[in-house]
Formats: structure tokens, sequence, C-alpha cells
């Protein structure tokens, strides 16, 4: 893997872990009660954004259109370029930076400041659209976004547990076959793929439900209060699996990078590692899913509005709680590591496919591990997980506000309650503990 995933530890903490720990529940507690106090009715799916009609022409037009499309293509080439023909050493080779830190990390601030703009740029999207067709094949609605699923998992796969997953022609390898698998199926169903089975554009698509940045129903971008998009998150099958895939990698990998585990899985054969990690892996991602299901399901021993839930139950009605949390444990896990691992990206540019360029005049300089202290990062860290798991529990409430009534709205959300306060228990012990 690549060095410095995540930079911080126990002993950069202002305060003590526990004191943080007890805090953190402490705070996300508190929200709660205060939102049963004086919240009750529901309040983000009845706000209507204010329409920004000039963005909405230039972001639509075809010249910015174009110019998105040709962007991401030219990425790819890029990307795949460097992977394929530069150095086979990946602390030489600018691509496992660019798709593990620019990207995949990259994916989370673009997404919440610029809305839906992955989509408008995707270029498996844009590479598929040029085979034209008058019609495709009909997805059935029981797919859903599992297919999204399946490829983040085996991404997160790569990253986590494959030994070789930074090594320049294994990236080369993944994401060649990642988009040609896409591009063959965007042909086959047409747009509509690309929707539920780009992992990386669902992906965007879902973080973007948190940006003040969003389109109304008439398609206008409007600017919104960032929870009333996510309150219009649709509730279908295989979102839960996504957020918890999400969540439980994010947990696994904190767990993997504890002194405990590395010291124990230094001793493991190459065969072994790749079994125990894909097992801690599943079972960090079981736990979580489990913890979230059963904390859903049990809230619906009170009696629900008529009417109030979809297709995907309960678990479906409160799975847009768990993107800010996702965004909250992704920002406190990845800070250290795209603030110091990212500056090697442009570093290496400078000569992305071995040629002894310096393009950018860059040849020489080292990464500046100096800007940020380990305060900071420790108070990233801590703050991106409370903050997460607040807003989580403000989205959880209104959307209870919905479905039980008043009397019974405090009671229903206690098990989601326990299990917000357990998810930020554990996520700041997942981040600071060494």
């Amino acid at each position: 893997m690549l060095p410095l995933h995540g930079i911080g530890g126990r002993g950069d903490l202002p305060v003590p872990m526990w004191l943080a720990i007890y805090s953190a529940g402490a705070a996300v507690a508190v929200s709660f009660f205060a939102l049963a106090a004086f919240w009750s009715r529901p309040r983000f799916e009845r706000i209507a954004g204010r329409p920004l009609r000039v963005l909405t022409s230039v972001v639509d037009s075809r010249v910015t259109r174009v110019l998105l499309k040709l962007a991401g293509v030219a990425a790819l080439a890029l990307l795949l370029g460097a992977a394929w023909l530069g150095d086979t050493e990946p602390s030489l080779n600018p691509a496992p930076t660019w798709l593990y830190v620019w990207i995949w990390v990259g994916i989370i601030p673009l997404s919440l400041l610029c809305g839906p703009i992955w989509r408008l740029a995707n270029p498996l999207r844009t590479i598929a659209g040029l085979v034209r067709r008058t019609s495709y094949r009909q997805l059935s609605d029981r797919i859903a976004y599992w297919p999204a699923v399946a490829g983040l998992a085996g991404f997160l796969w790569l990253e986590l547990v494959y030994q070789n997953g930074s090594e320049p022609r294994v990236v080369a390898v993944a994401v060649s076959i990642y988009a040609l698998v896409n591009v063959a199926l965007g042909i086959v169903y047409g747009p509509a793929w690309f929707a539920i089975g780009d992992s990386f554009e669902v992906y965007a698509e879902v973080l973007a439900r948190l940006s003040p940045i969003g389109r109304g129903v008439d398609g206008e971008l409007v600017l919104r209060n960032p929870l009333a998009g996510l309150a219009t998150m649709p509730q279908r099958p295989g979102l839960v699996g996504l957020l918890c895939l999400l969540l439980g990698s994010t947990a696994f990998d904190g767990i993997s990078r504890w002194s405990v585990w590395t010291s124990w899985a230094g001793e493991l054969s190459r065969s072994q590692h790749l079994v125990i990690y894909s097992l801690g892996l599943l079972v960090a991602i079981a736990v979580v899913t489990g913890l979230f299901l059963l904390a859903a399901r049990t809230t619906g021993a009170a009696q629900i509005r008529p009417g109030g839930i979809g297709v995907a139950g309960l678990p479906g009605a409160f799975v847009h709680s768990l993107v800010p949390i996702a965004i909250g444990y992704a920002v406190a896990h990845y800070f250290s590591f795209a603030m110091f691992q990212g500056q090697e990206g442009w570093l290496l540019a400078t000569d992305p496919f071995a040629r002894g360029w310096d393009l950018l005049g860059t040849s020489g300089m080292r990464i500046d591990y100096a800007f940020l202290g380990t305060g900071v990062i420790a108070g990233v860290q801590i703050g991106a997980i409370v903050l997460g798991h607040v807003l989580g529990v403000v989205s959880a409430h209104d959307r209870a506000a919905d479905l039980f009534r008043r009397r019974q709205l405090r009671r229903a959300q206690y098990p989601m309650l326990a299990a917000m306060v357990a998810f930020t228990a554990g996520g700041i012990a997942l981040v600071t503990a060494s």
C-alpha cells in the first residue's frame, strides 16, 4: 500500500482519548435529546431550494458539457498511460496516488462543493455514449444498486487487502478491467447503467446529496439546505449495503493499522495475509451492517404512519443518515493521507511516463510534512467524526418525525441513538488509537 495511510495517533490528541470518546458520545446524545424536545415535525423534505438560473445555464451549456467530458477522458487516459507506461516502482509513478488519493479521496470535496458534477465528467459514460444505439436493454428493478456495491467492494479489497494494490501495473490492470466492463455494460444498457452500476458515479451521487448545490424537481440547479438534499435520497435496496460497506471498510482499515495488528500480521505469509485480511474486512463490514440493521428494525417496534416506508423498509428509510457519518469517517481517516501523499501526485506528475522529463519543474522536490501539525490533524479527525454523527442524528430524527407519531417519537429513536453513539465512540477510537 501507499505509505502515510493516516498520520496521527493517541499521543497526538490534545485531550486523553477516553475523554474525547466520552465527550463525543455525549455531544451526539445531547443533540438527540435537544431535537426530541424542540423538533416534532419533519422539515427537510418540504424545503425547496433557491433557483440558480445563471449557474444552470452555464453548467448545462454545450461548451461546459463538452469541456467536462474532454477533461474526464483526458484524466482517464493520463492515469492509464502512467500506470501502463510509467515507472514500475510505486514511489516513482503518480498513477497509484492519482487513483487512491486524487480520485478516491478527492471525490468527497468535489461532490460536496460542486454537487452532481461527476456524472457530467465521467469518462466511462462519455466513451459508452460514443456508440450510438436506437434502443437499450432494460435493467430490472431488482438489480437496484448492487452492481455498484460489488464494484466498490472489489476496489476496497484491492486497496485494503491485496498487498500489491499500489503497484502501477496492478493499478493499470484494475482500472482497465473496470473501465472495459462498465463501458461495455453502458453500451448494452445505456446511460441508466452508470446511475446504478458505476461504483464511482454512484458513490459521488450519494455524496452529492449532502451538497448545497443540487437539482430541483424541474432539473434546474438550486441552492438548498444540504440536509434537505440528503432527505431526498431514494429509498432503494443496495444503498444500505453501499453505506455499510464504506463504514465497515474504513473501520477495518483503522484496525489494520493498530500496532497490535501490524506486529501480528507482519509474520503472516502472503496467502495467509490475503485470507486473514479478507476475513477481517468481511467481519468489520458485517458488524457495522448488523448494528445498523438491528437499530433500524428495532426502531420499527413503534407504530409507523401508513405509507411511511418504501420497498427498502426501515433500514432504507434511515440509510440517508449514514451519509454524513461515512463522510466524517472518511475525512478523519484520509485527511493526513490526502494532505501529504496527495502532494506526491503533483510532484511525480512532472515525469508521468518515466522519460526523464521535468514538465512541472518539481524534479527533486519532496513532500512537505511540516505544514500541518499532529494536533491539527487529531482535531480534524475528531471534529469530522463528531460533526458527521450530529448531522446523522439530525437527519435520522427528521425522518423519524415523518414516520412516527409525536408521542412515540423519542422512544422510537432510542435504538438508532445507541447505534450512533457506538459509531461515534468506535470511530474516534479507530483513528486515534495506536
